[in-house]
């Protein structure tokens, strides 16, 4: 692959990176970063938060249910991998979103 300068279409530019991508300023990808999202996109997907391409609130409980299985699956399969300090968070983070879908589903 070539290294363009990128225009304004949209082109690919340094990296394989559009302009605007490159130039965004991203958090630091981390373990904590990750999980955050996934509460976030649980969040979002009980109706707790809007959907930030809709500005909409809407419920998708099977969605839902799996972004809860999968950051239980991360809990297995991290236990005695992460920090105090993650396993908590981890830990809390599960134990709100299962509430919160318990109510949601009632």
């Amino acid at each position: 692959m070539t290294d363009e300068k990128q225009d304004n279409t949209g082109k690919a530019g340094s990296g394989g990176q559009p302009k605007s991508a490159a130039k965004a300023s991203l958090p630091t990808l981390n373990f904590a970063t990750f999980i955050f999202s996934l509460n976030s996109s649980a969040l979002v997907q009980l109706g707790m938060m809007e959907d930030p391409m809709t500005g909409e609130k809407t419920k998708n409980l099977p969605l839902a249910k799996q972004t809860i299985d999968i950051l239980s699956m991360l809990e297995e399969k991290t236990r005695g991998n992460l920090d105090a300090d993650e396993a908590a968070m981890l830990k809390n983070i599960l134990y709100d979103l299962r509430i919160l879908y318990v109510k949601e589903k009632g």
